[in-house]
Parts: structure tokens; C-alpha cells; sequence
């Protein structure tokens, strides 16, 4: 028997058999459009969280003033980096009020640390900035301009970074140039508390200014002359960071006169164990989903196998008739497994669709969502071809496997006990 005959006589089992295997049909699509959903939602996620993390630089270590007793010494703390990733997950700063603050003594310290590269102290103060008419309170950052194009993880679009000629002279942020202000053009003057500055290079997105940290103390009463908000360090090899970041709570608690862990009044951020412990839950989460999604494809599973038990009883004389013919065993077997892949195919072309139009708007709902934090992750999805093939795959092959037992058994009915069958 031709291959092709036996792709029609399966279609005719499936077309004459509507209703129970339509809702065989609907078990598989509701599994594959679970599957298809948490995949790529898990999956955007993921992409969103590496992104948000590849921004801070996994080799860069910052430390702030002020312990994070919600997150300790690799939390999601102040200023800089910490403060971007402590928005992007929602949680909020415990750091007492009172705090020593970074000084020069403690970069020293951090400096003569095997495995650091770079060390960079920083000072930030909030500004008028005014262009054009137009003025808008912006965060300053000052920097030390011999180290900051070595240490950054910002990406210039336009201009030039900092260099040890500059004075009154800024760099900022594409999305405070070409949005706040309607168009910062490189070289322009703007105004920051009453001081004139040359706008030398602008950032690939943000809303960031930066200065010399020289001005910046000039500029702002409220920065002290010999301390620092944060300290940025960069780190040779990323894969010691956690024993890097060791070392350094330990220096720096013996300078800072610190003998108990719970007396730290400065805290460490460490984007590539944040990257580690954020996925180990993402993938935690995903795994748990996925099998919530899988009972429903084992749901449909059983339903297929319950189908071609009884597609094999409705037609036990058309099988002996077949047989009487000169089919063969394995002719029948090819029949009901084809029956049962179709079954499997149909549910997974429908679960596609529905899974993709699923995670569509789980995304949108998760984007204008004023929850913040861990909602906002879910705000990206990630549908690729590999997904939609393999869940298409998975689908007939779930069918077929859930068919075999059923056209095993037809394909072993006697012709005689077959054309008896009432």
C-alpha cells in the first residue's frame, strides 16, 4: 500500500470522527499554547535580565556608603550601577542614615588588591541643567577622567570622552540630549547652577551627565572635598569576583576600624553574582511552569490514546476487510500512527497560534502594568522559529507515541475475528 493511500485513509478516520477528535484536538492545543507562552516569556525574560546586567558590566564591582540589610554585600544598593538595578527588581534601599562616607584611604586600599585592574572614586549631586530656554534637573555624576573611559560600560554615540584637558566640560546621555532638551548637538553650551559647560561627547542612551570630579566639587556645595558616593572597580577575572569581593569587605572592614559583619556600613555590588542568582530563578521558574504545562500535553496525550482505541474498535471490519484484501500488518500500523500524528499535527499548529497570541499579551499586560520590578521582566517575549518548529514537532510526536499501543493492536487484529466483529 502506497504511502500517500495511506495518509488519505488516515485523514478519513480523523475527518469522520469530528467531535471526539476536536476535542482530543483541543486538549493538545491548550498544552502546546502553555509550552509555547512560559517558553517564550521565559526565555524574553532571560534576554531582559541579561541585558539589563550586561549594561552594569560583569567585571565591575561598586561600592557604595551604607549597608543594604534587604540585600547585603552583593544587594542592589545605592547610587550608579546598585541604584539601576535596585529600580529594574523593586527593591528598596534599608541603608542606615547615618554613614561613613568613601574616601581616598579606602580606593588606596582596594587598589593594591590582586585582581583589580581599575579603581575609580565618584561623586553625584542632582542639577538645573538649562539649554535653549529649557531647563530640566538632571543627576551629575563627577568622575575621574583618566580612569572613566577604562572602567566604563557606557558607549559613545557622538563626540569624544572626558580627557585630563577638560574642565568644564560634560558628557551626557542621548535621551537627555535628544528628548529633555528637543536636541543637544555636540559642542553646545549649556548651563549647570549657574556655570557654562561644553558638551564634548554624548552617551548611547540615558539620561546621565558627566563631569570632572574636580568641577563637580567646585559646582556642589553639598559634595564633600575628600569623599566619594561610590567606588567603581574593575575586576581581571570575573570568574573569582565572589572571593574578589571577599577580600575587599575584609580590607576595607579592618581600615574602617569594622570588627562584626553586622557594624559593615558600606555595601558591594556584584552584577555577575546578581547574573548567576537571577537566572538559577529564572530557570527554577521555568522548569516549574513547564510542568505545569506539560500535564496538559499528558492530559492530551491520554486523550489521543483514548481516541485511537476507539477509532481502532468503530473500524475493526473495515480493518478485516483491509486485511481480507491483502493489507498488511504493518500497513495498518502506518494507518493509525498517521491518524494519530495529524491529531497531534492539527493540536500543535493551533497551539502555536494560541501560545504566540498568548504571550503577546501576557507582554503587553506586563508593560503598562504600574507593578515595576519583577512584573516588568515579563514586558518582553522572545517567539522564535526554533520554538514554534519544535514545539510542532513535539506535538506530532507526543500524537504518535500516544497512538502506537492503539494501531499496534489493529495492525495484529485477525482478518476472521475482524470481519465478525458487531
Amino acid at each position: 500500500m502506497r504511502l500517500k493511500k495511506s495518509f488519505q485513509l488516515a485523514w478519513n478516520i480523523l475527518v469522520h470522527s469530528k467531535l471526539r477528535s476536536w476535542l482530543t484536538i483541543i486538549g493538545i492545543i491548550i498544552g502546546i499554547a502553555a509550552v509555547v507562552s512560559i517558553v517564550s516569556i521565559s526565555v524574553g525574560a532571560k534576554q531582559q535580565l541579561e541585558d539589563q546586567l550586561g549594561n552594569l558590566g560583569a567585571n565591575i564591582l561598586t561600592v557604595t556608603s551604607g549597608f543594604s540589610r534587604a540585600t547585603g554585600n552583593m544587594g542592589f544598593d545605592g547610587g550608579g550601577r546598585g541604584g539601576a538595578m535596585a529600580e529594574f527588581f523593586g527593591v528598596e534601599d534599608s541603608s542606615d542614615e547615618e554613614v561613613q562616607n568613601l574616601t581616598a584611604r579606602d580606593i588606596n586600599i582596594i587598589k593594591n588588591i590582586a585582581n583589580v585592574n581599575y579603581v575609580m572614586g565618584a561623586v553625584s549631586s542632582e542639577g538645573d541643567m538649562t539649554y535653549s530656554g529649557k531647563t530640566a534637573s538632571v543627576r551629575i555624576t563627577g568622575i575621574d577622567v583618566l580612569v572613566w573611559k577604562e572602567i566604563t560600560t557606557e558607549v559613545l554615540e557622538s563626540g569624544r570622552f572626558l580627557t585630563s584637558g577638560d574642565s568644564y566640560s560634560i558628557v551626557i546621555g542621548s535621551n537627555l540630549a535628544s528628548s529633555t532638551f528637543d536636541d543637544i548637538p555636540i559642542n553646545s553650551k549649556v548651563i549647570i547652577d549657574g556655570k557654562s559647560f561644553n558638551v564634548v561627547g554624548i552617551l548611547d542612551g540615558g539620561n546621565s551627565v558627566y563631569m570632572p570630579i574636580e568641577t563637580a566639587r567646585d559646582v556642589f556645595e553639598d559634595i564633600g572635598e575628600k569623599e566619594f558616593d561610590s567606588i567603581s572597580i574593575q575586576i581581571e577575572d570575573v570568574s573569582i569576583s565572589n572571593e574578589t569581593v571577599t577580600t575587599i569587605t575584609s580590607k576595607l572592614m579592618m581600615s574602617r576600624g569594622i570588627l562584626q559583619e553586622d557594624e559593615i556600613d558600606f555595601t558591594i555590588t556584584n552584577p555577575s553574582a546578581m547574573q548567576e542568582t537571577m537566572q538559577e530563578t529564572m530557570d527554577t521558574m521555568s522548569i516549574f511552569l513547564g510542568a505545569i504545562a506539560a500535564i496538559s500535553l499528558i492530559v492530551g496525550a491520554i486523550g489521543i490514546a483514548n481516541t485511537m482505541f476507539t477509532s481502532v474498535l468503530e473500524k475493526t471490519r473495515e480493518i478485516g476487510i483491509m486485511k481480507a484484501i491483502g493489507a498488511r500488518n504493518k500497513n495498518i500500523l502506518v494507518i493509525f500512527l498517521l491518524n494519530s500524528g495529524m491529531i497531534g499535527l492539527v493540536g500543535g499548529i493551533g497551539g502555536v497560534i494560541l501560545g504566540v497570541i498568548g504571550s503577546g499579551l501576557i507582554s503587553s499586560m506586563a508593560s503598562t502594568s504600574s507593578g515595576g520590578g519583577m512584573v516588568n521582566m515579563f514586558s518582553n517575549t522572545a517567539v522564535t522559529p526554533a520554538l514554534l518548529i519544535g514545539a510542532l514537532l513535539f506535538s506530532i510526536i507526543v500524537g504518535m507515541i500516544a497512538g502506537i499501543i492503539p494501531a499496534y493492536r489493529a495492525s495484529k487484529l485477525k482478518p476472521v475475528d475482524a470481519l465478525r466483529y458487531e
